[in-house]
């Protein structure tokens, strides 16, 4: 048998820059396939070119949050295909679906000095968009995928969120772009969204290739790995500061390849940690490496299981019904309510669990009203002669999606730290922001309080888009994630559909039939134009209402799943007591 010094050698520092060489790339996926947070840079020469009406707009918006109603293929196809092709399969269905649309806005629309007398019907438009939509979950499937396998279970969250973070960042790199290459052209961004994913996954493939078939369960982790982490984190809040302060005005010619460049350098200074990352090892005996792997099973849960988890059972079953006993307040918070956390929920069991729906009407009443904001960022901006401040405004909420994805790391960072909260308390304290800048903004309509709205919505939205994979994972299993994710996700074209037909009845309601000259496109076209407050300020009432409800709904959620997150620590802790003073059981 190899000695435990010994596996604390060349073989673990490969392990290191595997592991890390594999989430950086992940970073730079996530970074340039969010490809739907620039929807509103471009959506009004869309309208204008296709001569549509807001509420048609709006399912246009929809058929590309329904793409991810289809993300279960992702999950099917990882069953058949290796990583790499399933990436690559993603690349190619974003190539192909912008691609189109980009053609649909400039050459093929007879509307066009460049286009044809062929007209696109708006069917297939709305199939590209659906399309669209789909190759996003495929990439931000794999990337789970990704640091879900390379990572163990007490860094794993940490790794999630940091990759979705950058995710959060996707509109602020492509208006970077656009500025250097066009920044009056709207229809830049269209080709931007079907060339840049397809670059990001051809640079990020060798580091895909080194990722291990199988989960991996380490056993030797270096001591630095949290210093690692917090280092990744610094590194990404300095990249969202500077992408706030270049990113918020439009600027051309060499200044705009300046700050793209400088952007870029950000984006790849994450590539010295596989270089640095040779620190001294040691053999861990936390809860998720407590016990040697099984290497005759290859499906080994991704929260793994051991024998001092068997005798820590009881403990937890005690502590539940201890707290349960407890609680005075009936069934309607007891009932049904888990247990433990990480055990695993068929999609059967998943849709009669009441906690899984206390938690897909938060999402559906949070989250997903913010992503219908940001379509709608365009047309709202407009209407209150912001036009002109929409480069600004898709970076400030693409910038504090990204703060507020940064931020789902805390309940991770405190846990190392001894000062752990359950991830679903979290969750309700980011929706607090949200009802309360729709409200401000129905108040109060203009310039500064459209700025601050926006920030909140962005925090807020970005929050809960990347805690809700570890979320899922916790609640209800992490080996049924890719099924369960796919499952709540399906929320965000049913919210994208309702939502954004509010705000489009309301804008057709106000607005008046008008003849419209594109300045940039010389497009002339008839349309419904609605502006002033008039236009949004109803929307913003519902809305906020709305995502007081979701914030209702996620505090019952925390108050039902707390005493299994406490449970759970007190398991923790009872195991890695036994780990320290092992019992002898031998006889002799």
């Amino acid at each position: 048998m190899m000695p435990p010094l010994a596996r604390g050698g060349g073989g673990d520092e490969g392990e290191a820059w595997r592991r890390w060489a594999v989430l950086v790339s992940t970073v730079w996926i996530q970074a340039l396939t969010g490809t739907n947070f620039d929807f509103s840079a471009y959506s009004s020469a869309l309208k204008s070119s296709l001569g549509i009406s807001q509420e048609a707009l709006n399912c246009l918006a929809t058929a590309s949050d329904l793409g991810k109603a289809f993300g279960w293929s992702s999950g099917l196809a990882l069953l058949y295909m290796p990583l790499h092709g399933v990436l690559m399969v993603s690349a190619a269905l974003g190539l192909g679906a912008y691609a189109a649309q980009y053609c649909c806005l400039i050459f093929l629309n007879p509307s066009s000095a460049a286009g044809s007398s062929f007209a696109i019907p708006y069917p297939l438009v709305f199939f590209v968009c659906l399309i669209a939509g789909c190759s996003i979950c495929w990439f931000n499937t794999v990337c789970f995928v990704l640091c879900i396998r390379s990572f163990s279970a007490s860094n794993r969250p940490l790794a999630l969120s940091l990759s979705i973070s950058f995710n959060g960042l996707s509109a602020a790199f492509y208006t970077l772009f656009a500025n250097a290459f066009s920044p009056t052209s709207p229809s830049v961004y269209l080709l931007l969204n079907a060339v840049l994913p397809l670059a990001a996954s051809i640079l990020a493939l060798p580091a895909i290739l080194l990722c291990h078939t199988q989960d991996s369960n380490l056993q030797s982790v270096p001591r630095c790995d949290r210093r690692v982490f917090l280092g990744l984190y610094i590194l990404a809040f300095i990249t969202g500061i500077y992408l706030v302060v270049f990113g918020s005005f439009t600027t051309t010619g060499s200044a705009a390849w300046v700050i793209l460049t400088g952007a870029m350098v950000l984006l790849a200074l994450p590539l010295i940690i596989p270089a640095c990352s040779s620190c001294s090892y040691v053999d861990t005996h936390s809860i998720d490496s407590a016990s040697p792997p099984n290497h005759d099973d290859p499906h080994k849960p991704l929260l793994a299981s051991n024998n001092l988890q068997n005798e820590s059972n009881a403990v937890t079953e005690k502590t539940m019904e201890q707290q349960v006993q407890r609680t005075s307040c009936g069934t309607i918070l007891d009932k049904g309510r888990l247990v433990v956390l990480g055990e695993e929920h068929s999609a059967k069991r998943l849709i009669g669990c009441l906690d899984f729906w206390l938690y897909y009407t938060a999402y559906f009443c949070g989250a997903t009203v913010g992503l219908v904001y940001s379509n709608n960022l365009g047309q709202i901006a407009q209407s209150l002669h912001q036009q002109s401040q929409l480069t600004m405004l898709l970076a400030v909420y693409s910038s504090f999606s990204f703060f507020g994805r940064l931020l789902s790391a805390l309940p991770d960072l405190l846990h190392s730290w001894k000062a752990s909260f359950a991830r679903t308390g979290w969750l309700a304290a980011a929706l607090v922001p949200m009802p309360m800048a729709f409200f401000l903004m129905w108040k109060q309509q203009d310039g500064s309080t459209l700025v601050v709205g926006t920030a909140l919505i962005g925090l807020s939205s970005g929050f809960i888009f990347a805690a809700a994979v570890s979320v899922t994972s916790e609640l209800f299993g992490p080996n049924s994630i890719g099924v369960n994710h796919n499952i709540l996700i399906t929320n965000i074209p049913l919210g994208s559909l309702l939502y954004g037909q509010i705000a489009a009845m309301v804008y057709d309601a106000n607005g008046q039939r008008m003849t419209v000259t594109d300045n940039h496109t010389g497009i002339i076209d008839t349309m419904i134009v609605c502006m002033g407050m008039k236009c949004y300020s109803t929307t913003f009432f519902v809305w906020g209402c709305i995502t007081f409800l979701g914030l209702v709904s996620s505090m019952v959620l925390f108050i039902r799943t707390k005493p299994a997150y406490a449970s759970t620590a007190a398991s923790r802790s009872s195991c890695k007591h036994l780990t320290k003073f092992p019992v002898n059981r031998e006889t002799p």
